[in-house]
C-alpha cells in the first residue's frame, strides 16, 4: 500500500526560539532529542522501507516575522530534493487584512494550505492560543475566507472545549477545506473526557467542509499505544468516514518515543478489517485530494 504523510516537519534549530535556550515545557514532554537540525535526508531515511510516496510539510512554529522565510526554505529543500511535496506554511490570520501575507506565499509553487495554531486550554502547558475565542472573531473569518482565493486549506488545531465554535468557522467558510489537525487532540482520556470530544468531533463531522488528521496521538501521553491510536482511528472514521480521514506521522515529535515504521505499523493495523477502499483514502488518498499531490 502506497502511503502520503501529510504531516510531518523538517527544521533548522537556529529557526525555532522554543529549540533554543532553556527547554521550554511542551505538551510531548522533555524533547532534548530534537534540539538540532531535522533536515529532509533524515526524514527520508526515517521513512525508508516504508512505502511513504508523498509528504506534506507543516509549519514549525518559526518566528512570526519569518513566515516567508520558512515557506521559501522549504520550498527551496522541495526544488532541491523533491520533497516534501505540499507545503502548509504560516499566516497571521488575527491580522486586520491577511491579504498582503497569502499574496507572498503565493508565490511558492508548493504551497497548499496555511496553519495557526488555535488551541487554547485551562491547563497552561496545553495552551498555545492567548484567548479560547480565534474561531468567533471576524478578522479571522474574513482572513480565512481568502484562502479560497488560492484554492488552500485552513489547517484547523483546536481541543474539544472549542470544537462548537470551529464548526461555527468553518459553516461561514464554506469555501475553504478545513484539516482538523490530530483528530482534535483528545487529551481527557476520562469518561466524560471522551464524551466531550465526541460531542466535539461529532459537530465538526456535520460540516462537509471539514476532514481530519490522524495524527499525533502520542502528545499527551508519550508513548506509542496501539490501544489508543485503535480507539481514536474508530470513532473518528466512524464520524467523518474514511474519506474525510488522512494519516500523518508527525515526525519527527514522535521520533521521541518510536520509531516511523512501528508508528505506521500500529496506524495500520487500527485499519484492519475496513474495506480496502477505506484504507486507501486514510493513507493516501485523501490527502492527495485535500493538498492536491
Amino acid at each position: 500500500m502506497q502511503i502520503i504523510d501529510s504531516h510531518h516537519h523538517i527544521w533548522r534549530q537556529a529557526d525555532l526560539p522554543w529549540l533554543q535556550g532553556p527547554m521550554q515545557p511542551r505538551i510531548f514532554g522533555p524533547y532534548e532529542p530534537l534540539r538540532r537540525d531535522y533536515p529532509i535526508e533524515e526524514y527520508r531515511a526515517d521513512i525508508a522501507g516504508c512505502d511513504v510516496v508523498k509528504s506534506v510539510y507543516v509549519q514549525a512554529n518559526w518566528p512570526e516575522h519569518l513566515f516567508e522565510e520558512e515557506t521559501r526554505w522549504v520550498q527551496e529543500t522541495a526544488d532541491r530534493t523533491g520533497w516534501p511535496h505540499g507545503i502548509v506554511g504560516y499566516a497571521d490570520m488575527t491580522a486586520e487584512d491577511a491579504g498582503p501575507q497569502l499574496a507572498r506565499l503565493a508565490r511558492y509553487d508548493r504551497m497548499r494550505g496555511v496553519r495557526q495554531q488555535f488551541h487554547w486550554h485551562e491547563t497552561p502547558l496545553y495552551r498555545f492560543a492567548a484567548t479560547p475565542d480565534l474561531c468567533a472573531q471576524p478578522q479571522v473569518r474574513r482572513n480565512i475566507r481568502k484562502l479560497a482565493d488560492h484554492g488552500w486549506t485552513f489547517d484547523l488545531q483546536v481541543f474539544a472545549s472549542q470544537m462548537e465554535g470551529a464548526a461555527e468557522l468553518a459553516a461561514a467558510c464554506p469555501d475553504v477545506t478545513f484539516v482538523l489537525q490530530h483528530a482534535g487532540m483528545p487529551e481527557d482520556l476520562s469518561e466524560s473526557g471522551w464524551s466531550d470530544w465526541g460531542e466535539g468531533m461529532r459537530r465538526l463531522a456535520d460540516q462537509p467542509n471539514v476532514v481530519t488528521k490522524l495524527s499525533a496521538f502520542g502528545t499527551f501521553v508519550h508513548r506509542l499505544d496501539a490501544d489508543l491510536i485503535a480507539r481514536i482511528i474508530q470513532d473518528t472514521v466512524a464520524l467523518f468516514g474514511a474519506q474525510r480521514c488522512m494519516w500523518g506521522s508527525n515526525f519527527p515529535i514522535e521520533k521521541l518515543w518510536t520509531s516511523y515504521d512501528a508508528l505506521l505499523a500500529a496506524h495500520i493495523a487500527a485499519t484492519e478489517g475496513m474495506p480496502h477502499a477505506d484504507r486507501a483514502a486514510i493513507f493516501h488518498d485523501t490527502a492527495t485530494r485535500v493538498y492536491r499531490l
